[in-house]
């Protein structure tokens, strides 16, 4: 049963964080606007898809943004509540320190709730918009993907390269498909210079087609200035857009991810990084509230002005330990479950010693 202590502080707690978000993100709508209308005029963007594009953007931005405006929130009307000496009245009545942090808990889980499910069901699917009005309009003639030396694995048995492959005309170069039987060695190898998906007749296109068949030890060769045929991949398949992870749903990354690792994809660290980012967000919402607490519930000499400032201070670093571990998860052998883990382990360890010495 809430009292009314309780409902005070949660009604102080939500009401500062909307405020939050209605205050700045059309601030970053307006700068984001003032930034790229000219690339957005020059590239002639139908009016329908900027304002869908904003909405997108106002769901993605926001969503990375939650954290840091969850912890200013706190930091900003606990600081007033500690400078109106509320904060003294309540503990002065025999309100026990943890007592008296129940209500940003209670609000932590209605945050963290709220995150959870917009970032693992509402937020992928903006993210497919942003991204993709951003590479239309925004980064036009810039790659969303890898387009050199593709490497991909299609099951146990069969394998597929190309050197480079264009999106836009939707073409590989150098493709190779190889199939190997079950005492791994070959069975047929198909190569051509070039591979392109034909759409109005829904089959792929080989130039220069070879296709050697081993038959014991020997083998025969079937060769074709050009051959119409079928796969089981998609031209997509080859090389997915960078951003693929962040438009997958909850059920939809775990066989992503699956599927990924089966096809033995260079760069899984950063689908498995986005998957574990996921699931950390809560947890960090309540690791800050908890240092937003324990900085400004105690009332200081420079005032509001001091805590808001240790609070952006606190905000950058976790921000940079988090793009720190994120770039050695994607980048290198790191594992991306160490690189979620440490930031939220040593901010959960301030956020203990905060509070250890706030109760005093």
């Amino acid at each position: 049963m809430l009292s009314i202590i309780d409902k005070y502080i949660l009604k102080r707690y939500l009401a500062t964080f909307a405020m939050m978000l209605l205050l700045f993100i059309p601030i970053g709508i307006m700068v984001n606007l003032a930034e790229q209308i000219g690339k957005m005029i020059d590239n002639e963007a139908p009016l329908n898809e900027i304002l869908m594009y904003y909405l997108n953007f106002t769901i993605y931005i926001g969503s990375l943004l939650f954290p840091i405006f969850l912890f200013l929130s706190v930091i900003f009307f606990t600081s007033k509540l500690a400078n109106n000496t509320e904060i003294v009245a309540i503990l002065s009545s025999g309100v026990s320190y943890g007592r008296f942090l129940r209500p940003y808990l209670i609000g932590a889980t209605i945050i963290a709730i709220i995150m959870f499910f917009m970032t693992m069901f509402i937020v992928p699917q903006a993210s497919i918009g942003f991204n993709e009005f951003k590479f239309k309009y925004l980064k036009r003639g810039k790659q969303d993907r890898i387009t050199n030396n593709i490497f991909n694995q299609l099951n146990e048995t069969d394998f597929i390269y190309v050197s480079s492959f264009d999106p836009a005309r939707q073409l590989g170069h150098n493709f190779t498909y190889e199939r190997f039987n079950e005492d791994n060695k070959l069975d047929f190898k198909i190569s051509a210079v070039n591979i392109r998906w034909v759409e109005k007749d829904s089959n792929y296109r080989l130039t220069s087609y070879v296709k050697r068949k081993m038959v014991g030890d020997s083998a025969i060769l079937e060769s074709k200035r050009r051959l119409d045929t079928l796969f089981t991949f998609k031209i997509d398949d080859l090389t997915p857009v960078s951003y693929v992870a962040e438009t997958k749903n909850l059920f939809e990354l775990d066989q992503f991810i699956a599927d990924q690792k089966r096809k033995g994809a260079s760069n899984i660290n950063t689908y498995i990084l986005v998957k574990y980012k996921r699931w950390a967000l809560p947890l960090t919402a309540f690791i800050l509230t908890i240092i937003a607490v324990a900085v400004s519930s105690v009332k200081r000499r420079g005032g509001m002005g001091v805590n808001l400032a240790f609070g952006i201070l606190v905000a950058f670093v976790f921000i940079f330990f988090d793009k720190v571990f994120g770039t050695l998860a994607e980048q290198s052998g790191f594992s991306p479950l160490l690189a979620v883990i440490i930031p939220n382990v040593l901010f959960g360890l301030l956020a203990l010693y905060l509070l250890q010495n706030a109760k005093r």
